[in-house]
């Protein structure tokens, strides 16, 4: 007797269109999709546009496609505990042991922020999150810098509906006062965050087509921030250490875009 066959069609056919993309294939028409597979442009619409409602395709001109930030996001919550951290490390510990403070990288997974490695101070006055902590993008300065890699549109989407307000300040309280604080973030290249008796500075880790796939930071007490020009000499630190871990997640160094 055969053995049933639950294979479902349509989520096959979806996720075979989604692993047509690769580091060579960037950009494909869905009449291009629909020659792979010999099946008309009709019996392919409805998928494309379930993927691209969803996030997994993004149109660009009349009638192509390429991969979505919702790719990029889940993808990562695989890989990146794994392949970015360890491309991550080695420079995440350095930047502690050359400012003595706790430094952090983090993924986003839709509108959370996730630590996935760090590197503790041994100072009393020392900031350090666990491994594995989630909290809402909006609310830290891993978490904006994490958005600031997504167009106006895919941050409108992202946050349809959902209330951000009730968190405490200097957390946005509304859209609008999150988009702008965003751009604000995305054309300085870093992003700050005030806690009780602490501040945490982050920047962007890019991958070799410019997305924001990753953040790191520095948790700074509030006693040592206070000191003349130490932002300025974290920022850069931490800029410098981005960079090097950008450039060997990439293979090669990018100019930055800002997408908001």
């Amino acid at each position: 007797m055969a053995e049933k066959d639950y294979t479902v069609p349509a989520l096959q056919r979806g996720l075979q269109i989604l692993e047509m993309f690769t580091g060579q294939t960037r950009r494909l028409t869905q009449a291009e999709m629909a020659d792979a597979f010999g099946v008309s442009l009709g019996s392919l619409y409805r998928i494309v546009q379930t993927l691209t409602n969803m996030g997994y395709l993004r149109r660009v001109g009349a009638n192509s496609y390429e991969l979505g930030s919702q790719v990029l996001s889940r993808g990562f919550c695989y890989l990146a505990s794994r392949e970015i951290s360890e491309i991550a490390a080695p420079y995440i510990i350095k930047l502690r042991d050359i400012t003595s403070l706790s430094s952090h990288l983090a993924i986003r997974e839709g509108r959370e922020t996730i630590y996935i490695f760090r590197a503790l101070a041994s100072q009393i006055l020392a900031v350090n999150v666990p491994l594995g902590m989630r909290y809402p993008c909006h609310t830290t300065a891993m978490g904006r810098i994490l958005l600031t890699g997504m167009r106006a549109d895919e941050l409108e989407a992202l946050y349809s509906g959902q209330r951000i307000d009730g968190y405490p300040d200097p957390a946005p309280q509304t859209f609008p006062e999150l988009v702008e604080l965003c751009r604000k973030e995305s054309r300085q290249g870093w992003s700050i965050h005030f806690s009780d008796y602490s501040t945490a500075l982050a920047v962007p880790i890019y991958d070799h087509m410019n997305n924001v796939v990753a953040a790191i930071n520095v948790s700074v007490p509030d006693a040592i921030m206070k000191k003349t020009g130490m932002q300025e000499r974290l920022l850069d630190m931490l800029k410098d250490s981005a960079s090097k871990i950008s450039q060997d997640i990439s293979g090669y160094s990018r100019e930055k875009a800002h997408p908001l």
